[in-house]
């Protein structure tokens, strides 16, 4: 054994990179070795009686391939074959370079799994392959193989001395855990060791899109960086690739929730995965362990939204030429560690394995629902009108209730005890001996139109707008109301086949129904200066009783209560502030339906 200075592994003509399978950074490594040490050979870990499919399954990279076979027992094993794995990425930069390629290892059935903790390889950024190496080959003396893991390795050591009798340089990629055994028998002469020497039925499939999301070693995200970006990479970070999803999740849950992401709320996100990773004995977090974070520090969307990017491999086919393999984590005998979202089809587990759900349809390929979504006879979904009416005659109450509470006297008791006695004011004054009691004066008038404005969605520099479909909407029956809003478009974010899931910026109720002009065409209200007082313009001006409700982050202008007092109406101001967030939440987003006959199948989706 030879570890020479600080940066090789070698015996004799022999450069070693020993690898922890499907870790990227031991991919990057086995890139830079291979390019300083410009071998003539190139060995891997991998059975001989494999080579020929693992090699097809290789050059459709990045495409995702499995080889398959099944052992006399009956068993089915699976060899992903993904692009982070440091043996796969000398498999590619061996036929690249059209070097001779080796596959060395002994055909075994039935090996035992092992399951011992490894140190995390991100501290290989920080410490070095080699210094890495030799900490765990040092931890690792007392370690007892199995009986198989001596006889693959003596297989191993047997064709790497033979190799070396070459003369040529011999670039070596396999397990870290197996590099003390290969080294110590090397030393000594071997002979082949009997084993298998041919295996019938090996095929070769493409995975599935689904399975993708399920069975990779490494977060699709990564994978898809570590892909991408392969050719002039030179080193990869995992934690900068966290916090580019990070971001890019933040974008998609202001795009689909239009909720911002404060900074406190991202710094807690990082705090408590960095925690727990270090309670598990990693370095780094792992993807399940960020998803637990988000959900804690924000909540299920986001964390959906942080799932659904981060499980994503983009290289996919609809024609992959091969037969398309599905895979589970119980297939490849992966944890069961799981995570429940809060949302419709986002139940999910550590290995993003799905629990069994109800069946519904899916798209067949991404953005298929949102071409097909046409737009021409929208309609809107009824629980959602019977929850927003509710809301509407709820805030109505709240006004009433809140100015007559304003309305109401209260003085000390002389003659009458008036509408009964103010218990407060009379314990506050109880050192003087006065007893106080409260005249209810009636709010004359009721209230008619309401107006609710998220976000008022000024316009920016560019003039784009986060609300920008202005939409007036009749009601359908004598017990909705007529009803103006603007959100986000109809036909951006899909739900389901015409489903789509809309944003309320701010929106107005006024009944009875079947009175509204389009306010957004309607020319009355061209003078007002955005949106929210066009809302507040119409809802004064089409409003059958005295009060209106605004309920906003900022009270109306003195323009507009202006034109209410020349109209002989009053303005409600309700700060939005004092309304609970998880209901406006939920009233604040809304379904739109591509016509009448979606609303049959709608309730599956939403």
């Amino acid at each position: 054994m030879k570890l020479s200075a600080k940066t090789k592994i070698e015996w004799e003509n022999i450069r070693m990179v020993p690898i922890l399978h499907n870790r990227v950074e031991f991919a990057l490594e086995v890139r830079r070795v291979f390019q300083e040490f410009e071998p003539d050979h190139v060995a891997v870990e991998y059975p001989d009686t494999l080579k020929g499919k693992i090699i097809d399954g290789v050059k459709r990279l990045p495409l995702l391939s499995v080889v398959h076979y099944r052992e006399q027992d009956g068993a089915f094993t699976y060899l992903l074959l993904e692009p982070t794995d440091g043996q796969i990425e000398a498999i590619r930069l061996s036929l690249s370079e059209s070097i001779p390629l080796h596959f060395i290892d002994r055909d075994t059935e039935g090996y035992p799994s092992d399951f011992a903790p490894m140190p995390d390889p991100y501290a290989i950024t920080r410490i070095g392959h080699v210094t890495y190496c030799r900490a765990y080959l040092k931890m690792g003396r007392d370690h007892t193989p199995f009986p198989e893991d001596t006889l693959r390795e003596k297989t191993m050591a047997y064709h790497l001395q033979q190799l070396s009798k070459t003369g040529k340089r011999v670039l070596f990629v396999g397990g870290l855990s197996h590099i003390s055994g290969i080294l110590d028998m090397l030393d000594e002469p071997q002979t082949q060791v009997i084993g298998r020497r041919v295996r019938k039925g090996v095929g070769l499939a493409h995975l599935h899109r689904d399975s993708s999301r399920e069975i990779m070693g490494e977060m699709p995200f990564l994978a898809a960086a570590y892909e991408g970006g392969r050719s002039g990479l030179e080193e990869l970070d995992r934690l900068k690739i966290n916090s580019q999803l990070i971001d890019i999740a933040r974008k998609r849950h202001w795009k689909k929730s239009k909720e911002e992401l404060y900074l406190s709320q991202v710094r807690i996100l990082n705090k408590f995965a960095r925690n727990y990773a270090f309670l598990t004995g990693n370095l780094v977090p792992s993807f399940y362990q960020i998803i637990v974070a988000a959900r804690g520090a924000v909540d299920d969307n986001f964390a959906y939204e942080l799932w659904e990017r981060g499980s994503d491999y983009p290289w996919q086919t609809e024609e992959p030429g091969l037969p398309v393999l599905r895979l589970k984590g119980e297939d490849l005998f992966l944890d069961n560690k799981r995570i429940r979202f809060h949302r419709q089809l986002k139940t999910l587990r550590r290995r993003l394995v799905p629990v069994p759900v109800k069946k519904r349809e899916r798209e067949r390929h991404p953005g298929e629902w949102r071409k097909d979504f046409k737009g021409f006879s929208i309609c809107s979904y009824p629980p959602e009108d019977v929850a927003i009416e509710g809301y509407g005659h709820y805030l109505r109450k709240k006004a009433l209730e809140i100015k007559t509470e304003e309305n109401t006297r209260i003085e000390p008791f002389t003659c009458s005890i008036l509408d009964g006695l103010d218990i407060r004011e009379t314990i506050r004054e109880w050192a003087s001996g006065t007893i106080y009691v409260r005249e209810e004066r009636p709010l004359k008038g009721k209230v008619g139109s309401v107006v609710v404005i998220f976000d008022p969605d000024f316009p920016d520099r560019d003039g784009r707008e986060d609300f920008p479909w202005c939409v007036t909407w009749l009601g359908e029956h004598n017990q909705e109301s007529d009803m103006s809003f603007y959100s986000t478009p109809a036909g951006e974010v899909m739900d389901g086949p015409g489903i789509s899931r809309c944003q309320y910026g701010g929106f107005m109720l006024t009944y009875p129904p079947l009175r509204v002009y389009d306010i957004w065409r309607d020319p009355f209200f061209h003078f007002a200066r955005n949106k929210p007082e066009r809302l507040l313009m119409a809802a004064l001006d089409y409003s059958l009783e005295k009060h209106v409700v605004y309920v906003a982050a900022t009270p109306p202008s003195g323009w507009c209560r202006s034109m209410a007092a020349r109209l002989g109406k009053k303005i409600i101001y309700l700060p939005i502030g004092t309304f609970s967030p998880v209901t406006l939440k939920k009233i604040r987003q809304f379904h739109v339906l591509d016509g009448h006959p979606v609303r049959r199948y709608a309730r599956n989706y939403i």
